[in-house]
């Protein structure tokens, strides 16, 4: 024998081997309810500690949050959430893992258990002797009824009805047998648009000022694959941000008027957004979840209209402040520092001392160190979460089955079997589920065929029994 054929056979025993060890041991093991029902429960256990810790913040975020001394539960700590990838719980490997891992549980279920029920629900035969009547859950000899009649009625009961000289066999529900292997599906469907998301999905953050063009760049979190979700051929302008404000001053909602412009400049697509009302734009949407303020608009005397930048001043955590330095000499040796809390309030005025000097609203004027300082607006910026995942449409394709599949499944799969022999005629049948419901149908049924005899009450009792 030379050596190729040596080779290929070995390949061959050993593929055998590879075969019957995947049949035999591995998909018996994928197939058990027990690992599927650990693999959800650590699925749900770590999607929830992905939503109570904070995803795709920075470094100094977690350091700030989740110090060392005192770990959070003696043992959550920066570097533990860093490792661990709890920053990114949704896009780690081992998440990842565990999705194909349930997936491949449910889908080995899928042909070992549902596929095989629902072949045997469909594979049936007639019963040929009276004593095949006795192992049935509910049973009974009537008078010498005509199969034909029989027939009829379960047609009347939505039963599909097969017959054969003196052997009648009826079903209906055969959904019920279909529904579990819909569930299944759907949630591959689910568990297929989560993994693809997480792959080619995207998460940043913009803050633009009104007026502002941008292009998607500082990206928090990104899969693998998501370069060819970040749009290149599109900008967006904020043509306007505004805050509508409660009569005690508290903010109700906020506006963004934006425009979506192409590679020429030319608007494509304009929206106003607020709070639940996003953009979306070839798969890319826009929420609008924050707000600051950007810049202040002035004029010194008559000079033109001038314009600064104010910056988020701390506070140690008692509100959000903003402020700025205007220069009120032109060598800059005097000046006075200005400090907004929203795009609606009074602007403070302080000197060099920290004194407060003046207050002055947008579109008003005050004299300071012996100028004439005119507030022409205070230009806010708009806070912008961007977001891609093109899995969601699979996700929410899966839910909509598995809402199918749930209903199919509750419908019961119910048999019925009658044989007419010189005797008598026998009537059995079975159910799934909902047993009180069919044993009433059937002795509805019996009813309706005429009288039964002293067997047919007995035989219905003891079945009960």
């Amino acid at each position: 024998m030379s050596a190729d054929s040596s080779s290929s056979t070995s390949l061959t025993q050993l593929l055998n081997l590879l075969k019957q060890y995947f049949k035999k041991e591995l998909l018996p093991l994928l197939a058990d309810l027990r690992l599927a029902i650990v693999l959800l429960l650590a699925i749900a256990i770590f999607s929830v500690s992905g939503t109570v810790i904070e995803q795709g913040q920075t470094l100094a975020f977690y350091q700030a949050n989740y110090p060392q001394d005192p770990a959070l539960f003696g043992f959550l700590s920066w570097k533990v959430i860093l490792t661990l990838g709890l920053d990114h719980v949704y896009r780690t490997w081992w998440f990842l893992a565990l999705l194909i891992l349930f997936g491949s549980s449910l889908t080995a279920c899928t042909f070992t258990r549902q596929f095989p029920a629902l072949k045997a629900a469909r594979k049936w035969k007639y019963y040929e002797k009276p004593r095949q009547f006795e192992k049935l859950a509910l049973s009974a000899e009537v008078g010498n009824v005509p199969i034909d009649s029989l027939s009829n009625l379960l047609n009347q009961k939505k039963y599909r009805t097969f017959q054969e000289g003196d052997k009648l066999y009826a079903r209906k529900g055969i959904m019920g047998r279909i529904g579990p292997i819909v569930v299944h599906a759907s949630m591959l469907l689910i568990l297929g648009g989560a993994i693809w998301g997480a792959m080619t999905g995207f998460f940043a953050q913009e803050m633009v000022p009104s007026g502002e063009t941008f292009q998607v760049r500082n990206i928090f979190d990104a899969g693998p694959w998501a370069a060819a979700q970040v749009p290149k051929d599109w900008s967006v302008r904020v043509n306007r941000f505004w805050i509508d404000y409660t009569p005690d001053g508290t903010i109700d909602q906020f506006y963004s008027d934006l425009s979506v412009l192409d590679q020429q400049g030319q608007e494509v697509d304009r929206q106003t957004i607020h709070v639940n009302k996003p953009l979306r734009h070839k798969g890319v949407t826009l929420y609008q979840a924050d707000w600051a303020i950007a810049a202040l608009k002035f004029h010194i005397n008559n000079s033109p209209s001038l314009q600064l930048p104010m910056a988020p001043l701390e506070t140690g955590g008692a509100g959000r402040l903003w402020g700025t330095w205007v220069p009120t000499k032109p060598d800059l040796s005097e000046g006075v520092s200005i400090v907004a809390k929203d795009l609606q309030g009074i602007l403070l005025v302080y000197d060099m001392q920290g004194k407060l000097v003046a207050t002055v609203r947008e579109g008003m004027s005050t004299e300071v160190n012996g100028v004439t300082l005119a507030i022409e607006q205070v230009v806010g910026s708009t806070g912008l979460q961007i977001k891609a995942d093109p899995g969601i449409p699979l996700v929410y394709a899966g839910f909509g089955l598995l809402m199918l599949g749930v209903v199919m499944s509750y419908v019961s799969h119910s048999q019925i079997w009658a044989l007419k022999t010189p005797e008598g005629t026998y009537v059995g049948g079975r159910t799934n589920r909902a047993q009180v419901a069919f044993e009433r149908e059937l002795i509805e049924l019996l009813e309706q065929i005429e009288t039964p005899q002293s067997g047919k009450t007995e035989a219905l009792a003891e079945s009960k029994s």
